[in-house]
């Protein structure tokens, strides 16, 4: 980072610069009137003090999220910052607090964090650090801090998890892997696996959703009654094991389909977790079907 991205905290440190203490009494006479209050935003924007930074920030951080910019009136990559932040705040409706913290005038929060350099952005959600970062950051950077902070609309759709949501959550972020994977599940449920497929099937490179495509075309080709119709029949009704068994045996005698059932099968794997033992044995047996 530049030095003139990241100044030193004067308080902090035992002392100003000389040079950082001469423009600011030139370019900062008078601090009431060098700097607009930000409470004329409301409760997005709100200036906080050591006397009620717990209850502006770690308590409230307890409802939403609270990002707190540490900032001082000499720092000029302050300056550039604040209006990112703001806007992104605004923007987001109230989900989001943005709580700014002079470290001049409130040197022991700025101690009790580790503050070292400024301008420095740390996000809070019950009352923890859960982001940061340090130094001006160009506004789609911010953006993103912020999006990864709050959840979209279609986030939050794809959280109620039900057939309307879902399909609301797609129409606004088609691309929503989450809510084609969760939607295609749903689906699966209640057999109509062409639509399911449709929606899995474009999403390459998303592990859940190439497994769930595999079992897909695998159903779709499946003779009735056969070893791979068998499997997941066994697979749904909770009997892992069985179903592995015969997906292990498909592969022994697979041409074309070898990929989708070697997917299928890592795809149960990975929903058991890296630490179930049936998922060690599995893989082993896995790996010594394959090679």
């Amino acid at each position: 980072m530049q030095e003139d991205d990241r100044y030193p905290l004067p308080r902090l440190l035992g002392g100003e610069r000389p040079a950082v203490a001469a423009d600011r009494q030139l370019a900062h006479p008078a601090r009431s009137s060098s700097r607009p209050r930000f409470r004329t935003l409301g409760d997005v924007v709100v200036d906080v003090t050591e006397r009620d930074f717990e209850a502006q920030v770690l308590q409230r951080s307890q409802q939403l999220p609270v990002v707190v910019d540490f900032w001082a009136e000499w720092c000029a990559p302050c300056r550039q910052l604040t209006p990112a932040l703001e806007r992104a705040a605004a923007e987001r409706e109230g989900k989001v607090v943005l709580a700014k913290v002079d470290t001049d005038a409130n040197p022991s929060i700025a101690q009790a964090f580790g503050i070292q350099g400024i301008p420095a952005v740390k996000a809070f959600r019950d009352g923890q650090v859960v982001a940061e970062f340090v130094g001006a950051q160009p506004p789609p950077a911010v953006e993103r801090f912020f999006d990864g902070l709050v959840p979209s609309e279609a986030d939050e759709l794809v959280a109620a998890g039900d057939e309307a949501s879902l399909r609301r959550a797609l129409e606004i972020e088609p691309g929503n892997a989450a809510a084609a994977l969760a939607l295609a599940r749903l689906l699966l449920q209640r057999g109509e696996r062409d639509e399911a497929l449709a929606l899995v099937e474009p999403l390459a490179g998303d592990f859940a959703a190439e497994a769930l495509a595999a079992r897909l075309r695998l159903e779709r080709d499946a003779e009735p009654g056969g070893p791979v119709a068998d499997a997941f029949a066994a697979l749904d009704a909770g009997d892992r094991k069985r179903g592995l068994d015969l997906l292990l045996e498909a592969i022994g005698s697979a041409d074309g389909e070898r990929d989708d059932l070697r997917r299928a099968v890592v795809g149960v794997l990975d929903e058991l977790g890296v630490q179930d033992p049936l998922a060690r044995e599995y893989r082993r047996r896995l790996a010594a079907a394959l090679y």
